[in-house]
């Protein structure tokens, strides 16, 4: 069975929401029979490459002031600390399409999963910018692959940029407008960072129906209940 997880590295809720789903799969009878595919979904195609503190551009997106930013980026990551993730806090933004495309480059060498966990830690547990000039190839490296072909992918701005467009074109076409978003077998869809319980109930489903179904959503409207997400506009803010 296949798990393709569609998310962004600026997207806090994918990093909780991957640990979420991570849980439910390690107590899945059948984990070993399951592949994870990390897939490409940019929050803002347009955001600069120049990194910019988050905790500014929180406050203009929803009209807030600096300090309820701050208080907002804090109960984020309080649902980070409690699935026992590191959070740093006062991380930057940028635009995440390089990323995206040495993640494809990751694949292709069986490392995807390594360099994905190390853009995440570098985004939100490190206080050093995970958008810094040279970030990416050392993270690479971190990750086991090779650091010279590394940057000869990120020098090269057509390299994967087609597997990464053709990532987001399929989550268009699933209806997707945030992240994260996991879809099992093509047929079975969980969007947000539910609970690990919810991700459980969908990895049985998933593989108890495996025959051709249409896409259905588990989440809102489905019976479960609705997991945080981040799409063009934001991130959805934890409610208490």
């Amino acid at each position: 069975m296949r798990v393709e997880v569609w998310s962004d590295i600026n997207c806090p809720w994918c990093y909780i929401g991957k640990a979420r789903f991570e849980r439910a799969l390690e107590r899945f009878p059948h984990r070993g029979e399951v592949e994870v595919v990390h897939r490409s979904f940019e929050l803002d195609p347009r955001a600069p490459h120049e990194a910019r503190p988050v905790i500014p551009l929180l406050a203009a997106k929803y009209g807030m002031s600096l300090e309820q930013a701050e208080a907002t980026e804090a109960r984020i990551a309080e649902n980070a600390r409690g699935e026992g993730l590191p959070y740093a806090g006062g991380r930057d933004a940028a635009n995440s399409f390089d990323m995206h495309r040495l993640l494809h480059f990751a694949k292709e060498h069986g490392r995807q999963g390594e360099l994905l966990d190390a853009l995440y830690r570098a985004n939100f547990a490190e206080e050093r910018s995970a958008f810094e000039p040279g970030r990416l190839v050392e993270l690479a490296v971190e990750a086991g692959l090779d650091g010279e072909a590394a940057a000869a992918v990120l020098a090269d701005p057509q390299a994967y940029a087609d597997a990464v467009r053709e990532d987001e074109a399929t989550a268009s076409a699933m209806g997707a407008t945030g992240v994260p978003f996991f879809v099992l077998d093509r047929r079975l869809g969980v969007s947000g960072a539910q609970p690990a319980e919810t991700f459980a109930r969908a990895l049985e489903q998933a593989w108890e129906t495996r025959v051709p179904v249409p896409l259905t959503l588990v989440g809102e409207g489905a019976g479960g209940t609705d997991g945080a997400a981040c799409g063009p506009d934001g991130c959805e803010l934890p409610q208490r």
